[in-house]
């Protein structure tokens, strides 16, 4: 048996030459590119957009009112990403966005000007209020200074949560304690807390540390664990609250979907999507009041 000339089969007769590998894979690399462009052509051509906002306006459940709308439509899905306004702003900056909704209008306009989107618009507004308990123990019901209430909380260093997020709110509520000559960042960690959350996760820290807090009209009437908290300062024009849309400039960012997306920023600029923002309300109360001039 071991002596046996009998040969084995040659491999020749199983596998191709080995001149057929580079040509089967160049044919495989090809098939696998052409199938990558394909994709790629697929999810440019898709019908959604992705528009960077704030979580004022997921807390308050206006996107849930309006992007429903939209689709109905147009056909085209609106993708969401809810950061604060700062993050919002850098996500948009990075090409990370077709439309950007925020509000804070001197970084939006720098936005604009740095060109990184093509035209900003006024959309709506609402405003601020400073909210705390009921029993008020810095004394600052009723008033309608806003920096003024502010000064008295830092005087009588009852607690304070803030956003800490550099969102619009965050922005806003820094803005007011420079006018009440109050620096915070001397009291961080002390009375003045930053949670650096949303405002409805900084709307809880402030419930459960029963503390005071700034935030947007829309998201307070939404929340639901309000406790014993309630509004105890409004109506100072300082505390005014507009929100602008822009659509990311597609010269500086190619991937932006720059037809999809100026289909939005129309129609949210249209007597349409203006009447479908007025017409969202909690418990009878309007959350947002549209106010687009083009």
């Amino acid at each position: 048996m071991f002596g046996s000339s009998t040969a084995l089969p040659s491999r020749r007769g199983f596998f191709p030459s080995i001149g057929l590998y580079p040509l089967l894979a160049a044919l495989a690399l090809s098939i696998l590119m052409g199938l990558s462009s394909l994709a790629f052509a697929q999810e440019n051509d898709s019908p959604f957009i992705i528009v960077q906002s704030t979580t004022s306006t997921r807390n308050s459940g206006l996107f849930e009112h309006l992007l429903p709308l939209f689709q109905a439509d147009t056909g085209i899905e609106v993708r969401v990403v809810a950061v604060g306004t700062g993050q919002a702003l850098r996500n948009a900056k990075n090409g990370d966005g077709d439309v950007l909704l925020t509000h804070s209008r001197i970084d939006e306009e720098r936005f604009v000007a740095e060109g990184h989107g093509v035209e900003r618009f006024d959309v709506m507004y609402n405003d601020f209020i400073i909210v705390g308990p009921a029993r008020d123990p810095a004394g600052i019901e009723g008033q309608d200074d806003a920096p003024s209430a502010l000064s008295m909380i830092a005087d009588t260093k009852r607690p304070f949560a803030s956003r800490g997020d550099d969102s619009g709110t965050h922005k806003a509520e820094l803005r007011l304690w420079r006018m009440a000559g109050v620096d915070v960042q001397a009291a961080s960690g002390r009375w003045y807390r930053e949670t650096g959350s949303g405002m409805g996760t900084t709307l809880n820290i402030a419930v459960g540390m029963d503390a005071y807090a700034l935030t947007d009209r829309a998201t307070w009437i939404a929340f639901g664990n309000k406790g014993n908290h309630r509004i105890l300062v409004q109506g100072d024009p300082r505390l005014f609250n507009q929100y602008g849309i822009i659509l990311v400039n597609p010269d500086r960012h190619p991937g932006v979907k720059a037809k999809q997306g100026r289909r939005f920023v129309d129609w949210i600029l249209s007597s349409t999507g203006q009447e479908a923002i007025a017409s969202y309300r909690i418990d009878g109360q309007p959350l947002f009041f549209p106010n687009a001039k083009r």
